[in-house]
């Protein structure tokens, strides 16, 4: 595309901003020296008729090139990167509270109710107990023992809330 652009002498490229299928045409046409307008399609005001591609094509290309089109805010490609980073770290965290409930959900089905016994039961405590339920200890006094001393619950208190 880049190559027939540059063959008919095209220096400036506008388009819609629909979804993310805008992306790597944009990056591609600014890597090899296209100044590209990306319009966000609410900007875009649609003349009267029937809507087809070809017909928006033409009327993007005229509100263009008689500069009605103000392009949409592009932050640098550090910056994208960035926001990458972010979101995917967004996504692990709440996944990673998806599989906490889910991890609770199974244990509770367990009749083993780990949280009102520890705070959190991905803490130390709470895995060390888990793994040795997993191992096939069922002794509760056994379980209880395994908690961290500087637990906020007694061995009593986590005996006596705690149906293991």
């Amino acid at each position: 595309m880049s190559k027939w652009l540059k063959a008919n002498g095209i220096e400036a490229v506008a388009m819609e901003a629909t979804g993310i299928y805008w992306q790597p045409i944009y990056n591609q046409l600014e890597s090899d020296g296209f100044e590209v307008c990306v319009v966000n399609p609410r900007a875009v005001k649609r003349p009267p008729g029937r809507k087809s591609d070809v017909h928006d094509c033409q009327w993007i290309q005229k509100t263009f090139s008689l500069g009605l089109l103000s392009p949409s805010f592009i932050p640098p490609a550090d910056i994208i990167i960035l926001r990458g980073y972010a979101r995917n770290r967004s996504r692990l965290i709440a996944d990673n509270a998806r599989n906490i409930n889910q991890m609770d959900k199974a244990l509770r089905q367990m009749n083993i109710q780990l949280d009102r016994a520890v705070t959190d039961i991905v803490s130390a405590t709470g895995r060390l107990i888990i793994e040795e339920i997993i191992k096939g200890e069922r002794n509760p006094l056994t379980l209880a023992k395994l908690r961290d001393p500087l637990c906020r619950n007694s061995i009593f208190d986590v005996l006596v809330k705690t149906p293991f």
